[in-house]
């Protein structure tokens, strides 16, 4: 008799990591068009963007606003500090789970944005509500991809560190790198969800790249690996 093939480990069961992780950041892209957009010139994923347009605003440049630049803000970090919380309770187990955990969370919130945009197409009474609900999806996830730890994937919202990695360490600069397609990956994956947004925003509305952007999520709730 042959031997029985060993149980697979559940952790490799999936879709692995840094697959998962440059999906997001397409989902990055789609959330700050619609934000910045649709919502009156804020970023609710790009908290970097965000800050600056907050300094705009408070120094009364036409077109920004405290108020959404505050409440995308306040939101991002009541998220991360809920994700911390998350992390703290799920880090130290299976990372399968864990992941799968704030993808559905990240996917529940922006399901909830996408069904508030499309029953009130038009009103000017949702653009917090999506702010806040956008924001804290965000912050929620960032806190918990911090925390993974995949290189070069620790932030799924900006790219500073990884383009000037990119750059500086290609064979152009140091040539000491050997993650630049990774690299590489990340840019263009925030570029093709700014592009498929943007475009989504001017000729659909809120509502179908906020749904777009939920079901990327929801796919990945029930594919995500723990595998890196």
């Amino acid at each position: 008799m042959s031997a029985a093939t060993p149980n697979r480990d559940p952790e490799t069961r999936g879709v692995r990591l840094v697959v998962v992780l440059l999906a997001l950041m397409t989902v990055s892209g789609l959330i700050d068009a619609v934000s910045y957009l649709g919502l009156g010139h804020v970023f609710t994923a790009n908290m970097t963007g965000n800050i600056v347009i907050l300094g705009f605003a408070t120094a009364g440049a036409p077109g920004f606003s405290v108020a959404r630049s505050a409440t995308s803000l306040a939101c991002f970090v009541a998220g991360a500090t809920l994700g911390g919380r998350v992390a703290g309770r799920f880090g130290g187990g299976s990372r399968r789970t864990w992941t799968r955990v704030i993808l559905a969370a990240e996917a529940a919130l922006l399901a909830g944005s996408a069904a508030l945009a499309f029953a009130l197409p038009d009103g000017t009474a949702t653009t917090y509500p999506l702010i806040a609900l956008t924001a804290f999806a965000m912050g929620l996830r960032n806190a918990n991809v911090r925390k993974l730890g995949v290189p070069d994937l620790t932030a799924t919202t900006v790219l500073t560190t990884t383009l000037t990695g990119l750059v500086s360490e290609s064979r152009f600069g140091d040539a000491t790198s050997s993650r630049s397609p990774r690299r590489a990956a990340a840019v263009l994956a925030l570029i093709a969800g700014a592009v498929l947004g943007a475009f989504l925003v001017l000729h659909h509305g809120l509502g179908i790249p906020l749904l777009v952007a939920a079901a990327v999520s929801g796919v990945f709730t029930v594919a995500a690996s723990g595998r890196e």
